[in-house]
């Protein structure tokens, strides 16, 4: 079965150059082995010191007893049994970005983490400490306590990258000590055979990769980070040369916004829905081939729809940078950085247009105040709150969602089998905009009750005689 592991490296197969200036050389062919120079040494020796180890540790409370968790044995002591603590550890690899001592990783290296410790290869070690992490993208942002003139590599432009392009795969793995490997890019823009809920977008290596290389230095020829290594398309767990390295350009933006002091990572949101252009849309929309994505719905709040966009629209490229997939679109926006315009060519009836959107966070202060609802009939017992875009965003709520949302459900609400995530739309023919609304609709005393609720991309009616 074919599954997408983690934790480790990228290797990368690659054909030997010489890395000597060629402008200083007559170009002739070598006359002897003697003068070939096949060696990436050069590279190396300038990208390797900015590579870590990243050793984590956290206290995790286990059972003592093996029936613990079992099911039938649980039903007597009610799940109970002595617990104790054990010190758990995982080791990955970190790339250094900036002197003073800012180190990016993968996020499940240090997932749960209460102490970090950072190794270099000249065996100098500090604590760290994690100012910025992300689930979805698996990326961490570590700070290590008093470090300076430490040695650091810069990021390379991921989006020059192009396939065939010669690498370096650089980590720690198994634990063994600092190994390096060379290869190729096998592909760039790669998402749909890795299973992710972040970003969806990666460089593809030949490299194999391994248990202990997350996080670890995916390089080019004149030793910058063109990628974090994080993981791995596998059936046995080993490696089969398909590796996957998160591109430089988002790492450089997690690296920034931990910079500017945001413990959480702020994403700029599209506020649009999209599909690919199939062959046969490309055929409807009158195109040679399949190019650009389709926009199916809108968020009239957005900064797509500021700047004219419409459902029916082609999206062809982002600061003239192919867009193909929705994966695409997102990390293209996600890699502008927030508060900055993107050059968007869209296609409308045939005829292409030049547009200018402003990439910024949902147009919200957030989440407002969650209202108990009350009163007598199957809405009593919900805890509830308005929805915004900001809210849309943060659950992935469909962009049409309206109303209010429950963050709870308790008493009688959750006996008529409303549950969190569910989306109030109207009450007996009125429409729900506001929780102050729906208190105001749940203290009534009906003849009998019709609630439309929304579910994901579903629709209910709940319908309680009086």
């Amino acid at each position: 079965m074919r599954r997408v592991a983690l934790l480790c490296q990228s290797f990368v197969l690659a054909t030997a150059c010489s890395l000597a200036p060629l402008a200083a050389q007559e170009a002739r062919p070598p006359d002897s082995l003697a003068e070939m120079q096949l060696s990436f040494s050069p590279v190396v020796k300038r990208s390797a010191p900015a590579v870590v180890n990243v050793y984590a540790s956290w206290v995790q409370n286990l059972r003592t007893s093996p029936f613990a968790d079992d099911p039938f044995f649980s039903q007597f002591f009610n799940g109970a049994g002595r617990t104790v603590p054990r010190v758990k550890n995982s080791l990955g690899s970190g790339v250094i970005v900036a002197a003073d001592g800012i180190v990016v990783s993968n996020y499940h290296v240090v997932e749960e983490a209460t102490d970090i410790r950072v190794v270099l290869a000249d065996r100098r070690e500090y604590a760290g400490e994690v100012v910025l992490s992300d689930k979805e993208a698996d990326i961490a942002v570590i700070r290590l306590d008093g470090a300076e003139d430490l040695p650091s590599l810069d990021f390379a432009d991921s989006d020059a990258v192009e396939v065939g392009d010669l690498v370096l795969a650089i980590g720690n793995p198994f634990g063994v000590g600092q190994t390096v490997s060379s290869g190729i890019v096998s592909a760039t823009a790669r998402s749909s055979a890795v299973a992710t809920n972040g970003p969806g977008y990666f460089i593809q290596t030949d490299a194999p990769i391994n248990p202990g290389n997350s996080g670890g230095a995916l390089v080019d020829m004149h030793g910058r980070l063109v990628g974090l290594n994080t993981s791995i398309l596998t059936r046995s767990g080993g490696s089969n040369g398909i590796g996957f390295a998160i591109p430089a350009n988002l790492v450089a933006q997690y690296v920034a916004q931990a910079r500017s002091g945001n413990g959480d990572f702020l994403r700029p949101w599209a506020g649009i829905a999209v599909q690919p252009v199939d062959g046969g849309l490309a055929s409807a929309l009158g195109q040679i081939r399949p190019e650009g994505v389709l926009v199916t719905e809108l968020h009239p709040q957005s900064g797509f729809a500021a700047a004219g966009v419409r459902p029916g629209d082609v999206l062809l490229s982002i600061d003239g940078l192919p867009v193909n997939a929705e994966a695409e679109m997102n990390y293209r926006l996600l890699t502008r950085g927030l508060g900055k315009s993107v050059h968007v060519r869209a296609l409308r009836d045939g005829a292409e247009r030049d547009l200018e959107i402003e990439v910024g966070p949902p147009p919200d202060g957030g989440m407002s105040d969650p209202v108990r609802i009350g009163g007598r009939g199957p809405l009593d017992g919900l805890l509830v709150a308005e929805i915004t875009p900001r809210l849309i965003a943060e659950l992935d709520l469909p962009l049409s969602s309206s109303g209010v949302i429950v963050l709870r459900a308790e008493g009688v609400s959750a006996r008529f089998g409303l549950r969190p995530g569910d989306t109030i739309q109207s009450v007996n023919g009125a429409e729900v905009r506001t929780a102050a609304e729906l208190s105001q609709l749940a203290s009534g005393d009906p003849r009998g009750w019709e609630i439309e609720i929304g579910r994901g991309a579903q629709t209910l009616v709940l319908r309680v005689r009086g």
